[in-house]
Order: C-alpha cells, then sequence, then structure tokens
C-alpha cells in the first residue's frame, strides 16, 4: 500500500530547480459535496457565472485559473461519474457532458482542466483490483484532483511512450518526460502512462508532490492559453506497486474510454461556441454601427446580421442535439460494454466532434464580421474565443472522423478502439 498516498503527499524535491517548476500543491481542505442532476446543472451554472467576467484577463496575462480550480473542485463538480458501490451518484454523461459545455463558454480553459480527471475516473471502473478502486474513487470524494501525463514529444505517434518503469525492490522507478500534461499542474495526483515491454498500457498516479516529480509551466499556444498542459518530468519517482492500475490488467472486456474522452473534448468545443455567440450578440447589440447601406438605425436590425446570427444560433443548437444524442448513446452502452456497442459510441461521438468543430470554428471567425472592426481592439479580447477554438479543435483530428463514420455507415467497419475516436 502507497504510504505516499495514504499518510501524506511529500515535499517537491530540492532538485527541481528549473524556475519554470510549479510549487508543491497544498493537500485538499474541503471534502466535495455529492450532486444529483439538477444540482450538478445549477452548480455549473453558477460555477460559469463567477469565472466570465475574469476571463478575458486571464488569457491576455496567461493568469493560471489556481484559486478558480480550487472552488470549481469544491462544488463537487468533479466526482459526477463515481459508480455508487464506491460512494458516488454516477450520474449520465448527458449531465456530465453539459456541465463541461456550461464551463467551457465561461472559460474554456478552465473547462478543459478537469478533462483527464473524468478520463482516469472512467478508465478506472475496468481495473480488477477492488482495493485500488475503492482507494483511488474515494481520493475524489475527499476532494483530490487527477491531472494528466500520457503524451510525450519525439514519438512516432501520440500513442507511443519512452517512458520506463522499471521495477525496483517490491516496488518500481519511473523515468520519462512528457508533454500536454492538461491539469496536472493544478493536481493531487497525476496519472502516468507507459508502456511494458510486452506491450501493456499502464498507468503509475503518483502524487503531484513526490520527489523526483516536477511540473514546469512551459505551455506556450497561442489558445487554451491557461491549461497549464506543459511538462512533467519524471526523475527516478520511487511508487509502489499498489499505485500502479493495469498491472493486474484491466479486465477482459473493452470499455467505452475513447467515447468518454471524446464526448469531453466534443463539450469543450460547444462550450466555446456559446461563448463566442453570446460575446457577438451582445457586442451587436450595444456596440456595433449599422452598415450604411442598410438604412437601419442599429446593427442589430441589419437583415444580413439577423440572418447570419440565425446560421450560428441553428448550427450550435445542433451540435447541442448531437452531443445530447452522443451522451444518451454512452449512458446505454454502459450498461453492456461490447465490441459492437463501443464501435456504436464511438461513431456517435465521433459525429458529435464533427459538428462541435465546425460550429466553434465557424462561431468564433464571424464575430469578427458580425460584431465589426472595434470589435477586434485589444481591450475585448475577442480573438481568444478563435485562438482557444483553433487549439482545442486539434484534438485528435476530425478528418479521421469522417473517415471512420464514412467507414463504419458504408462497410461496417469498427473503429480502432483507443482514447481518440
Amino acid at each position: 500500500m502507497s504510504e505516499a498516498l495514504r499518510v501524506a503527499l511529500p515535499t517537491a524535491p530540492a532538485a527541481a530547480l528549473d524556475p519554470r517548476a510549479a510549487p508543491p500543491l497544498p493537500l485538499p481542505t474541503v471534502r466535495p459535496p455529492l450532486l444529483n442532476a439538477v444540482q450538478a446543472i445549477e452548480a455549473a451554472h453558477a460555477f460559469a457565472a463567477s469565472i466570465k467576467d475574469g476571463a478575458a484577463e486571464r488569457d491576455r496575462d496567461r493568469l493560471l485559473p489556481i484559486a478558480e480550480i480550487e472552488r470549481f473542485s469544491a462544488t463537487g463538480l468533479w466526482g459526477l461519474s463515481i459508480p455508487q458501490a464506491y460512494g458516488g451518484l454516477s450520474l449520465p454523461w448527458t449531465v456530465i457532458a453539459e456541465v463541461f459545455r456550461i464551463v467551457s463558454a465561461a472559460d474554456p480553459s478552465i473547462g478543459q482542466i478537469p478533462q483527464n480527471h473524468y478520463a482516469f475516473l472512467n478508465l478506472l471502473r475496468a481495473e480488477p483490483d477492488e482495493e485500488r478502486k475503492r482507494y483511488f474513487f474515494g481520493k475524489v470524494l475527499e476532494g483530490y484532483r487527477y491531472g494528466n501525463a500520457l503524451v510525450e514529444v519525439g514519438t512516432k505517434t501520440a500513442a507511443e511512450w519512452k517512458t520506463r518503469i522499471i521495477p525496483d525492490g517490491g516496488g518500481f522507478v519511473l523515468e520519462g518526460t512528457k508533454f500536454y500534461c492538461t491539469g496536472a499542474l493544478f493536481a493531487h495526483l497525476v496519472p502516468v502512462v507507459m508502456r511494458t515491454e510486452d506491450g501493456a498500457v499502464l498507468r503509475a498516479i503518483v502524487p503531484r508532490n513526490a520527489p523526483g516529480l516536477t511540473v514546469i509551466d512551459d505551455w506556450s499556444s497561442f489558445g487554451q492559453r491557461t491549461t497549464a498542459s506543459g511538462t512533467v518530468r519524471l526523475d527516478h519517482v520511487r511508487i509502489s506497486a499498489f499505485d500502479v492500475i493495469g498491472l493486474n490488467g484491466l479486465g477482459d472486456k473493452p470499455t467505452v474510454y475513447g467515447p468518454v474522452s471524446q464526448i469531453m473534448q466534443a463539450a469543450i468545443d460547444a462550450g466555446i461556441a456559446a461563448g463566442a455567440l453570446a460575446d457577438t450578440m451582445e457586442f451587436v447589440r450595444t456596440k456595433s454601427r449599422p452598415w450604411i447601406d442598410s438604412g437601419k438605425e442599429k446593427a442589430a436590425e441589419d437583415p444580413f446580421t439577423i440572418s447570419q446570427i440565425g446560421d450560428t444560433q441553428i448550427r450550435l443548437h445542433a451540435a447541442e442535439m448531437m452531443l445530447e444524442r452522443a451522451g444518451r448513446i454512452i449512458d446505454e452502452v454502459l450498461l453492456d460494454e461490447n465490441p459492437e456497442s463501443i464501435a456504436r459510441a464511438s461513431i456517435a461521438v465521433a459525429e458529435a466532434k464533427v459538428v462541435t468543430t465546425e460550429v466553434a470554428m465557424h462561431a468564433t471567425n464571424s464575430l469578427f464580421e458580425l460584431a465589426g472592426t472595434s470589435s477586434t481592439l485589444g481591450k475585448y479580447n475577442f480573438d481568444r474565443h478563435w485562438r482557444n477554438a483553433r487549439v482545442h479543435t486539434l484534438h485528435d483530428p476530425v478528418r479521421w472522423k469522417y473517415f471512420a463514420v464514412g467507414d463504419y455507415a458504408l462497410n461496417g467497419t469498427p473503429p480502432p478502439v483507443h482514447s481518440w475516436i
């Protein structure tokens, strides 16, 4: 049993002297409430309202939302998927996806940060060791957050890893470097992914403040700027065998790990579109001038502006309906996970991801056309909507989703089983 987890999170080592290294993270002090579906949606709207006004400033000055994440976590919105058998309420994915959409409409950087936390909780359902499951689900009920150390740079594909897990007495040592580690800086526990020589994929659950684990704040993308999706470095990090998920296999049956991971991405994109459209309409109503040939007193009376707002609204509602449909299918599949049902869920989520990507790019681009030149001024920072959409929609290219949907419809070919579809 991991004393590092059960007793306290140790202090980060003095050897991690990179000036960009994040400081140690305090332990949780608040036990989040359990929320039913109605309470979850209400809490999401309330939290979104509390962060919306600061979103432009946080993006402009790249102010990491440390206090905001603590408040987000304290709402109980990070524990919605925990199974009832392990102390949770196991809310449906229609609700969880809607929570992601609501929060992301206010600030998609904050909306993205729990994505890997929820992806890990979904994977944990398949862990055959009951003690591990009860323990790691229980940490969330105590207020702990999971992060992410999955992808590496310099490998042939995103599914290849150089990180090593080395037997060391009764435990293991981890060595490697990860990037795109969204959530790690704000996490208490960081799942680190590696592949063994025989091809098995393992996840080592490492305390964020463990000696040898360094979170480096070197995320420099022009979008989703405050997700802190930078580097995690592992220098001779010691863990126990208990802290390795999948060490005894993840069960014989496949899981909906991919569709669950992807529906959160789609929900974030839908939220970006909703936020951009809301800002477009507010600006057109209050600040934009009517075009000189329109003969109208107000920009909001321009028939071409009205028509294009209607077009975006229809696209957004279609995307939201596709998102809800995908959530319903995931919820159905969770009752009977098998290769056929998982393929159905993957395709449904792929379809949703296509339309949420398209509306996110459309809404964030048309904002400036409809609101006018003054909407490009730096004081509004509306370009963050386009930057966020462009960067976030690069997760898992939709050109491959068109192919997966078409091949499934035309030839009955199931999509691959991984977290990117």
